[in-house]
């Protein structure tokens, strides 16, 4: 068994977009109204999470990136999806604190609301042992990563908690924070001290979020998005290219998924988009009684 294996639910796992999270018939019209903002937007599972939310009837979409080009591309493809979708640009870097206010208070601007946020943007720098790393690179990641991620919650974090206001008196489910973690995060691989370390942080920052702003109707969800071959994916060494055989499909629709409340009550917790939902559903007690899927030290003797 890899270590891989051992970081995993022992559930079914996907690969691809099946029924139970397909926007198109299962999800459809689950982001009916809503506002979505997406940093890191302008490529691979950013792109594909953009699509998704229009696909399931979203609103409006204000996209994020530090491309204008390649966010007019993923305009593009939200618009061939879902006419319907008002689709917005902003150029923005997530590691300038703001740059990121600012387009968070655009979208909130041009379309009254923000209720999802996913801070999708990521960096992955040369694998090397620590004592060899290049110390402004090394550090790079954490900006992007974790820094990049915590400036997204900050600024959407009080939209976010209106949003759960508004749709609890409608009786309905608001205010989701989707950030992107990693598998990678419960794992020591050599020379990936930078990248594992990071999406760590990112699972605490979750649970940190979820404590601070719960209380509020925040949800906040930190998903593992499969080995999906982007460009960033294809930057590991090669010998880790065998994982990457996910669609950037299935965490979009995963996203959407989480976004349409079926699972409020995970909230917190760390989830990976191969773990089929259903039955992740099948499994909502046990994970609440022995509080799983969230960091802590293992002390059993």
């Amino acid at each position: 068994m890899s270590s891989l294996d051992t970081q995993n639910l022992a559930l079914r796992v996907h690969h691809d977009r099946y029924p139970a999270i397909d926007p198109r018939t299962t999800l459809k019209d689950t982001a009916a109204g809503k506002v979505v903002f997406i940093a890191g937007a302008s490529r691979g599972i950013g792109q594909a999470t953009a699509v998704a939310f229009a696909e399931a009837g979203a609103r409006a979409i204000h996209l994020a990136a530090r491309s204008r080009d390649a966010l007019e591309d993923t305009r593009a493809n939200v618009t061939q999806v879902n006419p319907d979708t008002a689709c917005t640009i902003h150029v923005c870097d997530v590691t300038d604190a703001a740059q990121v206010a600012e387009a968070v208070d655009d979208c909130a601007a041009q379309h009254g609301a923000i209720d999802v946020a996913d801070a999708n943007a990521g960096y992955l720098g040369p694998w090397v042992r620590l004592a060899e790393t290049d110390p402004d690179g090394w550090w790079r990641t954490f900006e992007v990563n974790v820094r990049g991620a915590y400036h997204v919650a900050r600024y959407a974090i009080p939209h976010l908690a209106q949003s759960a206001k508004r749709h609890g008196a409608q009786g309905s489910s608001g205010g989701h924070l989707i950030l992107l973690s990693s598998v990678g995060a419960q794992m020591l691989v050599p020379g990936a001290s930078d990248y594992q370390t990071s999406k760590h942080a990112i699972n605490r920052l979750c649970e940190f979020i979820q404590t601070d702003h719960g209380a509020d109707g925040v949800k906040c969800f930190a998903i593992h998005p499969g080995g999906v071959a982007t460009d960033l994916g294809k930057a590991m060494p090669e010998a880790m290219h065998a994982y990457l055989s996910d669609s950037p499909e299935l965490a979009a629709c995963f996203a959407v998924w989480l976004c349409s409340g079926a699972a409020d009550w995970a909230a917190g917790r760390y989830l990976s988009a191969n773990w089929d939902v259903e039955a992740l559903l099948g499994m909502k007690s046990a994970i609440l009684d022995r509080d799983l899927l969230v960091n802590r030290l293992r002390a059993e003797i």
